[in-house]
C-alpha cells in the first residue's frame, strides 16, 4: 500500500479550484472540458474540447492522452509533472481504475491534490464513468493513517471560484451520536474546521465516523467505515459508504446509525432526504430491519428529548 506525506490534510480539503476568470473558454460547443493547471501551478483551469473518440474507450484514452502533456498556452499546463504517467488504466460497471507509476509519490502536497482533481473531473464527463479509482503501481492510494482514498466522483471535488487553495472556514453543526446506553440519539453541537472546497455534507459524515468527543455520547458508525463518495442533487444527498457500515458488533438500535447520517445531513440545511448505499449499492436490508432502497426523512423519534 502507498501512503502520501500529509495525505490526511489532501483528504480532508479535497480541492478543485476553478480560475473562472481570467480563464479562456474555447468555444460554445465544446462537449468536454480538460483540467489542467494554471500557469503559477496553484490552482485548476478548464479547457473546452471536442473529443475526437466516440466509444467510452476512445474518449478515456483521449482525455487521458491530452491532460498529460503540456498545451502550446502558457495558461493551460498540465497537472501531470515530476515524470508522472499513466501505466494503464480499465472501466467495470461505471468504475474507472486508473494505475500511475511510482513517481506519483514524488509530488507536493499541492501538486498531488491538483493532479488528483484534474484527472477525476475531466474523466468524470464521460458517459458511463460513475467514480474513479487511483492506485499506484497497482497498489491502492492510500492516505497518511493507512486508509484507501478510495473511488472519487467529481462532486467531491467543489468548485470554488478564486478560493485560496488552503483556505479553511471554521462553523457549528448539529450532530447525532448514540446515548450512553446506545438506545436512542442525542444531539451535539460539534465547532468543526474545515477547507470550504469540500463539501459539508462529506464533513459531516466523517466525522460521524469519528465519533464524539464527550464522553456522554457514544459512536454509531463503525470506526473502520470508509466513506467512498458523498454528492448532492435535486436536494436529496447520496452517501456511498463501504462495507464497513454493515458491521453491527455493538448495534443496539438499527436506527442509530442510519439515522445518526441521515438527521445530521438534513439538519439545519435544504436536503430532504439521504439515500445511504453500501459501496454503490441500494438493494440493502440494514440488519433485516431498515430498506436503503430509497432516500430517507429525518427521524426525530429516535431522538433524547424530541
Amino acid at each position: 500500500m502507498i501512503k502520501k506525506k500529509s495525505y490526511w490534510i489532501l483528504m480532508l480539503t479535497a480541492i478543485c479550484i476553478l480560475a473562472v476568470t481570467g480563464c479562456k473558454k474555447e468555444g460554445k460547443t465544446a462537449d468536454f472540458h480538460i483540467y489542467y493547471t494554471d500557469s503559477e501551478g496553484v490552482s485548476l483551469v478548464e479547457k473546452g474540447i471536442k473529443p475526437e473518440g466516440k466509444t467510452q474507450k476512445e474518449q478515456i484514452d483521449e482525455i487521458l492522452d491530452k491532460i498529460q502533456k503540456n498545451t502550446d498556452d502558457i495558461d493551460y499546463r498540465s497537472p501531470f509533472v515530476k515524470e508522472v504517467k499513466v501505466k494503464e488504466w480499465s472501466v467495470k460497471d461505471g468504475k474507472l481504475i486508473v494505475d500511475f507509476n511510482r513517481n506519483y509519490q514524488k509530488l507536493s502536497a499541492t501538486e498531488e491534490i491538483l493532479l488528483r482533481a484534474a484527472v477525476v473531473q475531466s474523466v468524470g464527463q464521460i458517459s458511463g464513468v460513475d467514480a474513479v479509482l487511483f492506485m499506484i503501481d497497482g497498489e491502492s492510494l492510500q492516505d497518511m493513517n493507512g486508509q484507501v482514498v478510495g473511488y472519487m466522483q467529481p462532486s467531491d471535488f467543489v468548485k470554488n471560484t478564486g478560493v485560496s487553495l488552503h483556505s479553511y472556514q471554521k462553523e457549528t453543526f448539529l450532530l447525532y451520536y448514540g446515548n450512553k446506553q446506545g438506545d436512542r440519539l442525542v444531539k451535539e453541537k460539534v465547532s468543526i474546521r474545515y477547507n470550504s472546497s469540500i463539501s459539508k455534507e462529506k464533513v459531516l459524515v466523517e466525522q460521524l465516523i469519528k465519533g464524539p468527543s464527550s464522553d456522554n455520547e457514544t459512536a454509531v458508525i463503525p470506526a473502520e467505515t470508509k466513506v467512498l463518495s458523498v454528492s448532492v442533487k435535486d436536494h436529496i444527498c447520496y452517501v456511498n459508504l463501504d462495507k464497513g457500515f454493515l458491521d453491527t458488533t455493538n448495534v443496539m438500535n438499527p436506527e442509530l446509525p442510519v439515522y445518526a447520517i441521515v438527521n445530521t445531513i438534513i439538519e439545519g440545511s435544504s436536503i430532504g432526504g439521504v439515500q445511504i448505499l453500501i459501496d454503490g449499492k441500494t438493494n440493502v436490508n440494514y440488519m433485516g430491519k431498515i430498506s436503503l432502497e430509497k432516500p430517507l426523512s429525518r427521524n426525530l423519534n429516535i431522538v433524547e428529548g424530541e
